[in-house]
């Protein structure tokens, strides 16, 4: 008997949804994670706000939209995993009565059912972030039986220490559901091969299309394997479903050797945290920034 694959098959659904219509988006989900199922998918992931859209113009639009975690988008969403034996992360709106937030958040379900969720720490002044509560979760890195996965929203991904974090805590695979504009183009064609490339891990970044209000959303998903090379790039304003290969063990060999003794790298344990107090100790730039021109 052959040696069972430790390989992980991961999908990209790039999808357009519909503004404040959760239901309907939740029934497209629940078909293109069959989709990906079908083409071998052992986690299929989702762009950012697919259960609600994104473009909203209040706070009380994006609470009309809101939802607890776990709540009815992760029930519909798990029964599916169930039936097809897969996992999913996808994004949306969540409301957590207990302190009365709103948080732009993505879900993370199973076979099982509802296992973890994330909220988006950086928020842009764009659509429902600037309606939302800032993430107040540490990062995590959740361990799907051999995959161990982190989580980003968009925007999170322009903050390099966001990726550096979720490898230190162990991930192999970083996920970014994300909601790409036009003017995020050069978010798109860089972010994937980027933090792959500086910490050694698959990085898989899936955006949406289409149009809402007022604003072109131009797919171009992407993954990237842990050398930093984009192994499939989703094509241009587009529905898309496409699959990654995830080898968890060469994500963990974080030394790269071109030539042993003489060419090797290792991006991640040759760190040196005693020089970068500046990260954690504040802006530094705050009070330069702060003052009024001529005040130097």
């Amino acid at each position: 008997m052959g040696s069972v694959s430790t390989t992980w098959t991961v999908a990209g659904v790039q999808m357009d949804c519909r503004l404040a219509d959760p239901a309907a988006n939740r029934r497209a989900v629940c078909d293109r994670l069959a989709v990906a199922a079908d083409r071998g998918a052992r986690l299929a992931v989702f762009p950012e706000c697919v259960v609600t859209g994104y473009g909203f113009r209040s706070r009380d639009q994006v609470r009309a939209v809101a939802e607890p975690l776990p709540g009815p988008s992760t029930d519909a969403v798990a029964r599916e995993c169930a039936r097809l034996g897969v996992w999913a992360v996808f994004g949306l709106i969540e409301h957590d009565p207990a302190a009365d937030k709103l948080y732009n958040s993505c879900a993370l379900v199973g076979p099982t059912g509802y296992f973890a969720s994330y909220r988006k720490a950086h928020l842009p002044c764009l659509g429902a972030d600037r309606f939302t509560d800032p993430g107040d979760r540490p990062f995590a890195v959740h361990d799907l039986g051999g995959l161990k996965l982190g989580m980003n929203i968009c925007f999170d991904g322009s903050f390099p220490e966001t990726s550096r974090v979720l490898t230190l805590l162990g991930a192999d695979l970083i996920v970014l559901p994300t909601n790409w504009a036009t003017n995020a183009r050069t978010m798109a064609e860089l972010v994937s091969a980027a933090r792959a490339w500086e910490n050694h891990v698959y990085y898989l970044a899936v955006n949406r299309v289409g149009e809402e209000s007022g604003f072109r959303y131009i797919g171009l998903s992407s993954a990237a394997d842990c050398l930093g090379k984009v192994v499939h790039r989703a094509p241009e304003g587009e529905e898309h479903v496409f699959t990654m290969a995830v080898d968890p063990a060469a994500a963990r060999a974080k030394r790269v050797v071109n030539c042993p003794g003489e060419y090797e790298i290792d991006r991640v344990n040759w760190r040196r945290p005693d020089l970068y107090g500046p990260l954690v100790t504040g802006d530094i730039f705050a009070g330069h920034q702060n003052r009024p021109p001529g005040s130097d």
